[in-house]
């Protein structure tokens, strides 16, 4: 990559995050906030069959569309002010570009793509959330986090072979690109961390029901067109491998789709809670300077969130930040340990990416972090 091109990687960055920081509007009221729309995208349909399934009633397209009309009645029951969109409701082919055009279309703040995953290997089983995130420069690291999903995107990605024209329509989109990925990466820094937040909460509730373990299972991050394309918090699921008798039973049994469903839903409320709290009714005075620490140390930042969270979110995967935040931001950002020196918190900055790769060390004195090399 060209030094002119991190330069300008830089300079946007820094831009997106002084646009994250300002203040909501005091023109803003509180019913104008929270999350309002949820796109729900079922793959594949019509031409696009998906993974195939045991019969042509249960292939991935069938399922998903089923599994996904669950999904949005349970949304719509339990909360009549969110407006449920989906990218097809019935067996029809949609492009990749039109269900982000949808997406964007509707204003939504929320996309969830939803599919059924397949392997040569029968046994591979279980589910996963993937979010958008670079790939791995390390392609000879089988382990690497960002290489487990790549089959995935592949197989996502090569839908768009299907439609007419596809190589002036996709001209722009090139995963193995930089210049690609950075020329969405405002967007994609502003969103990454809601993506993770509901990609954690999908993970934890659909390992209780249906799927109690798995050996393919957690979030991924890769280059999807889809999640690229829709700049907007979002995530696409895999409930299960198709391909694997276990998962196939659950799969394509209405009882199986009712858990899956309801997993999903679970996911999303527990989600529209944190995010709904978090810019609704606002935090306190108390509560808020409660989170800002007076001293000065050296930390390791996960994420940052417009939200204030409990140490024992299933978003931090284990580990136990603390939260400092700016008096005139609405930021809150989630630092892991308190060191007395900067390479006191290089030794555990490693073990801390194994689960956040984007984590970086950070100085903080007071409520100020600066980022350090």
């Amino acid at each position: 990559m060209s030094s002119k091109l991190n330069i300008f990687s830089i300079i946007i960055t820094a831009f997106l995050i002084l646009c994250l920081a300002s203040p909501i509007s005091a023109q803003t009221t509180h019913k104008d906030l929270g999350l309002k729309t949820i796109v729900i995208d079922p793959g594949h349909g019509g031409k696009d069959p998906g993974a195939p399934g045991k019969t042509k009633a249960t292939a991935e397209k069938h399922i998903v569309l089923k599994i996904s009309t669950l999904f949005g009645d349970k949304i719509k029951a339990a909360y009549p002010d969110v407006k449920v969109v989906y990218t097809r409701s019935t067996d029809v082919f949609v492009e990749l570009k039109e269900r982000a055009a949808i997406a964007k279309r509707n204003h939504a703040d929320l996309f969830v793509s939803i599919h059924c995953n397949s392997n040569d290997n029968a046994r591979a089983f279980g589910a996963s959330a993937h979010i958008l995130g670079p790939k791995s420069n390390n392609p000879k690291n089988s382990s690497d986090y960002f290489a487990k999903s790549k089959s995935v995107a592949q197989r996502e990605n090569s839908v768009m072979l299907l439609e007419e024209d596809y190589q002036t329509k996709y001209q722009d989109f090139d995963p193995d690109s930089p210049e690609s990925v950075i020329g969405h990466s405002l967007m994609w820094q502003a969103n990454y961390n809601n993506s993770l937040l509901f990609a954690a909460e999908y993970d934890a509730y659909i390992h209780k029901t249906p799927y109690r373990e798995s050996n393919y299972t957690g979030i991924h991050q890769d280059v999807f067109y889809l999640l690229w394309a829709t700049n907007m918090p979002s995530a696409l699921l895999e409930i299960g491998f198709i391909s694997n008798p276990d998962d196939y039973a659950v799969l394509s049994s209405a009882q199986g789709q009712e858990k899956i469903a309801q997993s999903l839903f679970n996911a999303f409320s527990n989600y529209k809670q944190k995010y709904d709290a978090s810019v609704g009714a606002g935090m306190t005075a108390a509560k808020e300077t409660a989170a800002i620490s007076q001293d000065i140390y050296y930390g390791i930042q996960i994420m940052g969130l417009a939200r204030l969270l409990s140490e024992s979110d299933p978003a931090f995967k284990g580990q136990k930040p603390h939260a400092v935040k700016a008096a005139d931001s609405n930021i809150y950002k989630y630092i892991v340990g308190r060191y007395g020196s900067q390479a006191d918190a290089s030794l555990k900055l490693q073990s801390v990416r194994k689960a956040f790769p984007e984590a970086f060390l950070v100085k903080v004195d007071g409520n100020s972090v600066t980022r350090v090399k």
